[in-house]
Formats: structure tokens, C-alpha cells, sequence
């Protein structure tokens, strides 16, 4: 999860104002004190902390109610936007010229994700409609040529570099050149250390022969306040446009290198969340802090689901709500929820839930939906379409199948039985009835 230390601790200074039956001087001072104490473990900077306490504390006491607005409200709206101040207040997207070459060049030191994120990116303008290419300047690190090639071949984007290669400007240069149809062409580099001289001097280079559209600096989000001086660093060397802030998927020091960004200025258009190749997301400010916040994170959620709906046709929709729903219609939603995410990262975006549900149950209904596709997966096509007939032996045998117990058998067909109805009950209202989610539990 993102943040997750954070998000948590946040939340909890939050609710403290919510369930208050006042809110007064005293339970302000609390708030702040809760709030300094969890950026600070966060391994945001001292000085920045202090900076943003002092502006909730004195709008929070000082600052006049909206109307129709609650003292609790206007404090959690506060703090809100304290923090969305703090990572920039509007998102920025990466922007790319239409019809001509677009080359984004990748920095960052080693280790940071940065190569990972070359292929996280191309599969992301994959996903929308262009046709990206990948190519490896690093002739510094063994082992980058073959690493970047295999994330190449596992998203079908074509892919350049030169395996006895030993001028990085080249290899950029022959890149670039052989890609110039591409709209969207990702330089990966080498990883480069601060202190590391004649490598900037290659990244300045390199930057200086291809002319990137953009110059992506990748941040480890593991690294804390070190990431002030090394995005500082990088800074000086080139012209950074953008920042991708990665390993966000479990780090309570990331709040270091979300206060780092602003050594340059630069703002940060992506996060990633997760090792897969699909764990990257356009960075909101507004999103991002109320998923801290316990807010939730309606739009995102809505997003998700979009992307892993299926369009159902009006023949099918006419079907479902006669009652023709089948438990192969069952296994369709599972897919399509599945197809979501991890569990635990789709319920971080809604009210608060991340924080409430223990990790144990949330492992428990994941663990759950897999088991009701290895039940339907052991069925016959007659026992999908008609569970009706779906006896003792029979369930015995789905059971031994599936490496379940006759019991969950039992629990999905219970569960199908009352989806069914639901749709049944949905009859009359057909038109409202345009994409169907299943719904777990």
C-alpha cells in the first residue's frame, strides 16, 4: 500500500477531530502534535513540518467558517490542503506532441527503479493507443542490455541496444535515429551517484546529443531525506523535467522523497506502487493525499473499475435481468474484479476502509474470490449453466477438483442463488443497469 505507516497515522489524527465532541484550542494542538509526529517518521523534513503545522494551526483556529461548513469539517479540509500543497496542488501530465518524436530520457541512480519504470512507462502509452520504443544507453551496469530487452519482449515494445556497445552517446544516438517514426521513444541511462562526476558529465552527454522532449528523474521512495541533495544533484546537471517517485508500495520513509521534489522544482507526474509492470499511476495530489487522509478515493476506484469492466451487449443485459445468469456469468465478474488489483489496493481507495479492515481479512476475501474460480473451473458446462443440478456427489467431486471443501461449494452456490435474485429484483429498472461489477461477500 502506499505510504502505509503514513496513511495511518494520519488517519488515526483525523478521527481524533471527527469523533471530538468539541473542537477547541486544545484537541488543534493535539492534531498538530500527532501530525508533526507522523511526517516526521515519514522522514519528511523538519523544517517543512514545522512550515506546514504552523499553517494548519493558525487556519484552523484563526480562519472563519465557511457556511453551512462545521468546525470539524473546515479542520479536516485544512489539513487537506496543507498536504496537497506540500506535493503540488494540481496534477501535471506528460505531454506529448502528436505526430512527431517524442524522446523522454530516463535518469536517476542505480537502483532506483529506473529501468523498470523505462518499460512500467511504455506500457502505460502502450495502453493508450501509441506505439512506444525502448532503448538501453546504459553500457555501465552488466546485466541492463538483457533486463531491459526481456521487459521489451514481456509487453511487445520494440526495443535497441548494442551489447558490446561501449559509448553510451552513441547507442543513444543510433536509438533515437532508428526509432525517429515513434511518437514516444524511452532512453533508459546509466545509474549515476551524486558524487559520481564523469557520469553526470555522460548523462549532460547524452542529454546534449539526443534532445529530449523530457528528462524524467526517477526518485527511490525508499530513500528518505537523502533524496533532497541527490534530486538536487541531478538538477544541476540537467534540465529535470519530470519526477516518477517509485517504491511507493510499502515504504514508511517515502514522505523524504516527496519533500525532495522540491530541490527541483520539478513535479511528479507518476508514482510506482508495485513491482508489475501495470503498477504505475499518474500522480494527483488530491487523490494521493486523501488516500493518506483516509479520505478515500472515489475517482480512482470509478477509473479502475472502467478499465476492468467488460461491455456487456443488450442481449445479455435482457438475459441477466430474466434470470438467465449463469454461474459462467459468476466467474466473468470475478475476472473483471480481479483484473482490478490487489484486494487491499482497491480498498485503499475507498472511505477510510484500508485502515479499518486488517490486512488478515482482506487476505481472506482475495484468498476467497480465487476459490470460487477454482470451483467453477471444475465444473462441467451443464453445472455452469444449470447449477440446479448440482447434487451431493456432485459437489463432492467439484470440491476434490478444485482443492476445496464441499462447504465453499456450497457457499458459492449460496452466493449465486442470491445474485440471481438481485438481478431478478433489477428487472424494472433495466436502463440503469449498464455494467455489472460483482460484488464479493
Amino acid at each position: 500500500m502506499v505510504l502505509e505507516k503514513l496513511g495511518s497515522s494520519l488517519y488515526d489524527a483525523i478521527r481524533k477531530v471527527i469523533r471530538a465532541p468539541v473542537v477547541d484550542a486544545e484537541l488543534i494542538k493535539e492534531l498538530i502534535r500527532d501530525f508533526q509526529r507522523a511526517l516526521l517518521q515519514a522522514d519528511v523534513k523538519v523544517q517543512l513540518v514545522m512550515e506546514l503545522s504552523q499553517v494548519i494551526e493558525k487556519r484552523a483556529l484563526d480562519e472563519e467558517l465557511p457556511p453551512g461548513i462545521s468546525r470539524k469539517e473546515h479542520v479536516v479540509k485544512v489539513v487537506y490542503d496543507a498536504l496537497t500543497a506540500f506535493v503540488g496542488e494540481k496534477p501535471v501530465s506528460l505531454e506529448i506532441r502528436p505526430g512527431r518524436q517524442n524522446v523522454l530520457m530516463l535518469i536517476g541512480i542505480q537502483g532506483s527503479g529506473k529501468t523498470t519504470h523505462a518499460a512500467k512507462l511504455a506500457r502505460y502509452f502502450q495502453k493508450r493507443g501509441l506505439k512506444p520504443a525502448l532503448i538501453c544507453a546504459d553500457t555501465f551496469r552488466p546485466g541492463a542490455y538483457d533486463q531491459l530487452e526481456q521487459l521489451a519482449e514481456s509487453i511487445n515494445v520494440d526495443f535497441y541496444g548494442e551489447p558490446d556497445g561501449k559509448d553510451p552517446v552513441k547507442v543513444a544516438r543510433n536509438g533515437v535515429k532508428k526509432f525517429s517514426d515513434y511518437e514516444v521513444v524511452l532512453l533508459d541511462t546509466s545509474g549515476r551517484h551524486k558524487e559520481e562526476k564523469s557520469l553526470m558529465v555522460e548523462m549532460q552527454q547524452i542529454a546534449r546529443a539526443v534532445k529530449p522532449q523530457e528528462i524524467i528523474l526517477v526518485l527511490d521512495g525508499t530513500i528518505g531525506q537523502q533524496a533532497s541533495a541527490q534530486a538536487a544533484a541531478f538538477n544541476e546537471a540537467t534540465d529535470v523535467g519530470s519526477i516518477i517517485v517509485s517504491k511507493l508500495d510499502g515504504s514508511a520513509r517515502g514522505g523524504g522523497a516527496l519533500s525532495g521534489v522540491a530541490a527541483t522544482g520539478a513535479p511528479i507526474k507518476f508514482i510506482g506502487t508495485g513491482e508489475k509492470i501495470e503498477d504505475l499511476e499518474q500522480f494527483v495530489p488530491g487523490r494521493f493525499i486523501g488516500r493518506l487522509l483516509g479520505m478515500g478515493d472515489i475517482e480512482s476506484l470509478v477509473a479502475k473499475v472502467k478499465e476492468a469492466e467488460v461491455e456487456v451487449s443488450e442481449k445479455d443485459i435482457n438475459a441477466l435481468l430474466s434470470g438467465k445468469f449463469t454461474l459462467t456469468d459468476m466467474y466473468h465478474q470475478l475476472e473483471a474484479m480481479r483484473k482490478m488489483g490487489p484486494l487491499q489496493k482497491v480498498l485503499q481507495m475507498g472511505p477510510g476502509l484500508s485502515y479499518q479492515l486488517p490486512d488478515a481479512d482482506l487476505d481472506r476475501a482475495e484468498e476467497r474470490m480465487d476459490r470460487f474460480q477454482y470451483i467453477i473451473d471444475s465444473m462441467t458446462p451443464e453445472e455452469r449453466d444449470n447449477p440446479k443440478v448440482i447434487n451431493a456427489s456432485r459437489t463432492r467431486r467439484i470440491a476434490r477438483g478444485s482443492g476445496t471443501e464441499e462447504r465453499e461449494v456450497r457457499e458459492l452456490i449460496k452466493q449465486y442463488n442470491a445474485t440471481r435474485k438481485m438481478l431478478r429484483q433489477l428487472k424494472g429498472r433495466r436502463r440503469s443497469l449498464r455494467r455489472m461489477p460483482f460484488k464479493l461477500g
